[in-house]
């Protein structure tokens, strides 16, 4: 499969998502630290599982 080059407008989205999606990230790194609730402490770390492939695929575009 062939991958196309995205257009300037499109790498800023891709770069904007990825800033997003790596804040969110670290900041569920540091409230899993601080949770106490066990469903809680599951939803963050799923949500850090999500995250950390959203980046990498995010990644592979923006290269």
């Amino acid at each position: 499969m062939a991958v196309k080059e995205l257009a300037l407008h499109e790498k800023l989205e891709v770069h904007e998502v990825l800033i997003f999606k790596t804040a969110c990230a670290t900041k569920s790194k540091a409230m899993l630290e601080l949770a106490e609730d066990k469903k809680l402490k599951k939803m963050l770390e799923e949500d850090i599982r999500l995250s950390a492939k959203a980046i990498k695929e995010l990644r592979v575009h923006f290269a």
